[in-house]
């Protein structure tokens, strides 16, 4: 296998209040280590005296309602992801009260099997009630409920999430290896509508990556950040940033914020996406180059302000959009939509 270069480090802040979050870090578009921000947590106090603390806290907030859990196999080294003939996922899905999850992990620690268990994307009201008020940030508004990861050493493949994204590692260590957006043709995306946690996939194995099969992989690596967070540190991811997660220990912990830019609501990108691929991939090369140039005039506007030498009264959907003109797209689009069916 040809050598591929390490992935350069994550830039690297301190703790940081709000002011500075929205001035200095969001603006730049960039990942950031946010070390130390949540050292002051309880829940990392717990995280950082080792596993059987970190259980021990978990369990104050125990309840009897059985949550959803995934197992793998230990031949799958701790990595979800699909199928070796992608007729479906390497782990199955499953319900488990917290406790006797908790308790499979501590038995973990003593009589390994090599199992990969997580409990993934829960609320934190839900698995674990009164978890926020004892352990919160001020970067986000309190609208934005974290989700709560739990498990022991696993990988998650390199995906991309819809939103931005704050993480807090509670318990256990984690490693972060991030691709910017552009490097989407470089990753070898899995099927968009069969994933195995929701979003789409890296074919690609970051550990151990097969460059006869994905070539392009060695581009994606050449724009690779990576960072080992320890409890109490956190990581900014921006929007469709590329992420590979692995958990280092065996008991682990993790904390994280999702959050949109408020926007008018016609269509979710992603829907827009999806009417895309199957409204413009198939048409003639010819067609789908006009398409594209129209594309990068008024939806990427490229060049400028498409609309600035039209007088704002009657610039109407290029223009910035009322409610009335918001609803009128919608009815078009329904009437369309409805049209085709």
């Amino acid at each position: 296998m040809t050598d591929l270069p390490a992935p350069r480090p994550i830039r690297e802040r301190g703790p940081i209040d709000r002011a500075r979050f929205d001035a200095e870090i969001r603006p730049a578009r960039e990942p950031v280590v946010l070390r130390g921000l949540a050292t002051a947590w309880p829940a990392v106090h717990a995280g950082r005296a080792g596993a059987e603390a970190t259980v021990a806290y978990c369990k104050r907030f125990s309840h009897d309602r059985a949550v959803n859990a995934i197992v793998g196999e230990p031949a799958i080294g701790g990595r979800f992801f699909y199928k070796d003939d992608f007729t479906g996922m390497n782990f199955v899905r499953g319900l488990s009260p917290l406790d006797p999850f908790l308790d499979r992990l501590l038995r973990e620690l003593e009589r390994p099997t090599g199992y990969a268990m997580a409990i993934q994307s829960i609320l934190a009201p839900d698995l674990l009630p009164g978890f926020i008020a004892e352990n919160a940030i001020d970067l986000v508004g309190d609208a934005i409920v974290p989700r709560l990861w739990l498990g022991n050493q696993l990988r998650v493949a390199a995906h991309y999430d819809l939103m931005e994204n704050i993480g807090v590692v509670v318990a256990g260590r984690r490693r972060f290896t991030l691709f910017p957006p552009d490097q989407v043709s470089n990753l070898y995306m899995g099927p968009l509508e069969f994933t195995p946690a929701g979003t789409p996939t890296s074919l690609v194995d970051i550990a151990a990556p097969d460059l006869a099969r994905f070539p392009r992989y060695a581009e994606a690596a050449r724009h690779a950040q990576a960072a080992v967070l320890e409890p109490g540190d956190a990581i900014y991811i921006p929007f469709l940033w590329w992420h590979a997660v692995d958990s280092l220990d065996p008991v682990n912990l993790f904390a994280n914020y999702w959050w949109t830019h408020p926007q008018p609501a016609i269509l979710n990108p992603h829907d827009a996406l999806y009417h895309a691929l199957f409204s413009l991939r198939l048409l003639p090369e010819d067609q789908r180059l006009a398409w594209r140039a129209m594309f990068d005039h008024l939806v990427f506007q490229l060049h400028g302000d498409p609309a600035a030498h039209i007088p704002e009264p009657v610039r109407g959907v290029l223009g910035e959009p009322t409610p009335d003109q918001i609803e009128r797209a919608r009815e078009t689009l329904r009437r369309a939509l409805a049209a085709q069916s």
